[in-house]
């Protein structure tokens, strides 16, 4: 993927065998259709002494042939499985050198549940797929090394000794490259290192989501301290990331409101059949995410931050000396902008279609913002500014209305229906992203909810709610989730 060296990666490939007694030639395909930026890279070796025998040139191929493939290089797991999926992995023949971090595909992503692989089984089937599998954590090591993955990368296949080339060879080959030369040094002695070590097979939990930064207040102390005294030891974790994602999100009194709020649910909780108390905390759960919704106030913060250009800086390995620049896409609608304006101003435009239809032709077209430079970065700390006003706009008026009807639902469902008040605390996963993402989950939900009444009162209603939850995530169409609605009548 774009950042991961891969065409410095093949070039050191390419100059290894060329020194080494080979002919070389190396194509590249960019492959947007798999990710934003990736790119496959192919080389082909062929020994020079066997053309001076021959009397000609050896054709070479300009991309890979099913079942024809000795050494696959995969700088992220998921895409040695996409390898397996398209038969590129043989195994009487091939050789996966792969990292077995995760970096999560635009398909993930996108999808409305949960779309996230199963990292155990994609490993399983690269290992049974291929002759032999050397996979490790290459992006931790790259870290820990301050290279970048494309020399641990190489530092593997020398490992791995697959090809006729000796460490020295791909070391010369660095060298001569003399980009970063004693990092990818670095780098590339650690790879071969675990790539012969016999234990590079490695189980790793998924990525985690880092901890939203939180500047120390005087007040943090307290809230932290009201969540010890008032909620019970099975909630009280995660409502604890809820207050800090809360604080992060707006200030102090906004994680206070939100543990106001919880504070009714959880006089109605009592502890469930397993006592884990699992309508508080799905109910934290799920109200700090709403709570915390994706606005521009919001882009724009998270984009302006310190460490978020520390962090490009650090994965593209750049010195001390050297620039890093970076351009945000961007393409705000006209529903976007009107989430930020005063409440009574946000609603006038989006309920006059004359005046939406205007303000949608001026906004509604795609810019490119270089936050390291003073313009960009200016434009959008301005824009991340108006968070001390979002109590005042038209978006947070409407989702604390929506929050509140939800937490009705709630507590009504509560006394007499412990499991049906979870499934409609769970009903908010439907509820994510923004723009049409977020309105199509926000049309499920409401559709959910505004049938609710038919069947509350069933002893199957949890287990009816929680089907028709499923099937609003089963496809973005709706399709699934009209097909359950009419079953349910």
């Amino acid at each position: 993927m774009g950042g991961q060296g891969g065409g410095v990666l093949s070039n050191w490939i390419v100059d290894t065998a060329e020194h080494g007694g080979y002919v070389a030639q190396a194509t590249s395909v960019p492959g947007v259709a798999q990710r934003t930026g990736a790119t496959i890279y192919y080389v082909e070796l062929f020994p020079k002494a066997m053309i001076e025998e021959a009397g000609r040139e050896p054709v070479l191929a300009l991309m890979p042939i099913p079942g024809e493939v000795d050494v696959l290089i995969a700088a992220e797991l998921i895409e040695a499985g996409r390898a397996v999926i398209r038969g590129f992995v043989d195994p009487e023949r091939t050789t996966v050198i792969a990292s077995s971090h995760r970096e999560y595909s635009i398909a993930e992503k996108m999808a409305i549940g949960d779309g996230i692989a199963d990292r155990d089984k994609v490993l399983e089937s690269v290992e049974k797929a291929a002759r032999v599998c050397v996979t490790f954590d290459m992006a931790e090591v790259a870290a820990s090394t301050e290279s970048v993955i494309s020399s641990v990368l190489l530092g593997a296949l020398a490992g791995a000794g697959r090809l006729p080339f000796e460490r020295e060879d791909y070391e010369k080959a660095i060298r001569r490259g003399g980009l970063a030369v004693e990092r990818n040094l670095a780098g590339f002695a650690a790879g071969f290192v675990k790539a012969t070590d016999g234990k590079s097979v490695v189980t790793q939990q998924e990525p985690t989501q880092p901890k939203p930064e939180v500047a120390i207040h005087r007040r943090a102390k307290a809230l932290l301290e009201r969540v010890a005294e008032m909620f019970p030891g099975p909630a009280a974790p995660l409502i604890v990331e809820g207050v800090r994602r809360l604080a992060d999100f707006q200030d102090i009194e906004y994680a206070n409101a939100y543990l106001d709020q919880l504070a009714p649910v959880l006089a109605l909780d009592d502890g469930g059949d397993d006592k884990t108390y699992r309508l508080t905390t799905e109910t934290a759960r799920h109200m700090a995410l709403w709570m915390s919704y994706e606005d521009a106030i919001r882009v724009a913060d998270l984009k302006t931050r310190a460490a978020r250009f520390r962090r490009f800086r650090e994965e593209v390995g750049a010195e001390p000396d050297q620039l890093v620049y970076v351009v945000e896409y961007m393409h705000p609608r006209v529903e976007e902008i009107c989430d930020v304006l005063p409440a009574p101003l946000g609603r006038f435009v989006m309920q006059n279609r004359g005046v939406r239809n205007l303000v949608d032709k001026i906004v509604n077209h795609g810019r490119q913002v270089p936050t390291t430079k003073l313009s960009g970065f200016l434009l959008l700390h301005f824009i991340a500014s108006l968070r001390r006003w979002r109590r005042f706009s038209y978006r947070y008026r409407r989702e604390m209305s929506l929050i509140d009807r939800w937490l009705a639902r709630i507590s009504a469902a509560a006394p007499s229906n412990y499991d049906l008040a979870v499934e409609i605390a769970r009903l908010q996963r439907l509820i994510k992203g923004y723009g049409d993402t977020h309105a199509r989950g926000m049309k499920s939900f409401n559709a959910i909810m505004d049938v609710l009444d038919r069947f509350a009162t069933d002893d199957e209603a949890a287990e009816t709610i929680r089907k028709l939850s499923d099937a609003a995530l089963a496809d973005e169409d709706g399709v699934a989730l009209k097909a359950a609605l009419d079953e349910v009548g």
